[in-house]
C-alpha cells in the first residue's frame, strides 16, 4: 500500500486511518483467534535502501519488485545475492506503483490511486497494455486460474487474468471479525499470505473460505540498527521449485529468506 510524500497529507490520512487500524489490531490480539507462528532466518540478502517495495516476486532465479511513490516508482529485476539491480522500467510519474505477480510471459503491476493495472513484458519489462478498475489498487498475487488482488479493504478479489474482470470477492476474518489493511500479497502452498499494513504480521488466508489458518509474527525481524529511517514491512516473495520464503520492506537495507516455525 502506499505513503503518501508530503507529511501533512500523511498524517490526516493516518489519523482518518486509527478507528480502522483498531479494529485491525483488535482481530488479530483478541480471542478466538488463528494460532501465532514465529520464524527462523535462513539468508539475509542485500536489499536497496531506496526502494521503497510495494511488490515482490521470485521468478527464474531473480527477484522482481515494484517500488511506490509518485516519481519514484518503477519495476526492477534484482539479482538475489548481491541485490543488483539488472534491469529497471520506470513508471510515468503519475501513478503510484503497488503491487505485481507474474503471469506467464507478462508482469503486471497495480497502480495506488489511478485504478489501472500496466502490464509488461516479462522479458523487456516494456509496457504492452492497461487494465482498469475501481478504488484503489495494494496488493497482487495470482492461483492458478485467478489474479489475486487486495484495495486496503479486508476484501480480496480474484479477478479474469485476461480481462481483469472480477469473479468473485472474498472477505478475510479472523475470529469472525474482518481483517482490513490487506496489502502485499503472495500465494504459499495453496494458501494466500498477506502482509497486514502497518503491523508485522502475515496472515495465512483459506482462498476458498477467507478464514485465517494462522499468522506469522515477524517481530524483530529487522534489528534496531537497520531500522533508522525505514517504513513498513511489506514485500512477499516464493521460490516454489524450491520452497524459499522470502521477506522485506520499504526501505529496508535487507531482504530476508525465512522458515515458518
Amino acid at each position: 500500500m502506499a505513503a503518501m510524500p508530503a507529511m501533512p497529507v500523511m498524517i490526516i490520512r493516518m489519523l482518518l486511518l486509527v478507528p480502522v487500524a483498531l479494529v485491525a489490531v483488535a482481530a488479530i490480539q483478541l480471542p478466538p483467534r488463528a494460532p501465532r507462528s514465529s520464524y527462523t532466518v535462513v539468508h539475509v540478502y542485500p536489499h536497496d535502501r531506496s526502494a521503497f517495495t510495494q511488490g515482490l516476486e521470485y521468478a527464474d532465479g531473480f527477484v522482481y519488485e515494484g517500488t511506490g511513490l509518485n516519481g519514484q516508482s518503477s519495476i526492477r529485476k534484482v539479482k538475489l545475492e548481491s541485490g543488483e539491480v539488472v534491469q529497471q522500467h520506470d513508471v510515468p510519474a503519475e501513478h503510484f506503483g503497488e503491487g505485481i505477480t507474474i503471469w506467464k510471459s507478462d508482469l503486471i503491476e497495480l497502480t495506488w490511486r489511478s485504478q489501472i493495472a500496466l502490464v509488461y513484458d516479462l522479458a523487456t519489462l516494456s509496457q504492452k497494455r492497461t487494465f482498469s478498475y475501481l478504488g484503489e489498487g495494494w496488493g497482487l498475487t495470482h492461483d492458478d486460474t485467478s489474479l489475486i488482488m487486495s484495495d486496503g479493504s479486508a476484501a480480496l478479489r480474484f479477478l479474469d487474468p485476461a480481462t481483469f474482470a472480477e469473479r468473485r470477492r472474498l472477505v478475510v476474518t479472523d475470529g469472525g471479525l474482518p481483517v482490513p489493511h490487506l496489502n502485499e500479497l503472495e500465494v504459499v502452498r495453496g494458501e494466500v499470505y498477506a502482509n497486514i499494513w502497518q503491523t508485522n504480521f502475515i496472515a495465512r488466508i483459506d482462498p476458498g473460505s477467507g478464514v485465517v489458518i494462522g499468522w506469522i509474527d515477524l517481530t524483530g525481524l529487522l534489528s534496531a540498527a537497520d531500522s533508522r529511517g525505514v517504513d513498513v514491512m511489506n514485500g512477499i516473495a516464493y521460490d516454489a521449485a524450491h520452497d524459499r520464503l522470502f521477506v522485506t520492506g520499504k526501505l529496508w537495507p535487507k531482504l530476508f529468506e525465512i522458515k515458518v516455525k
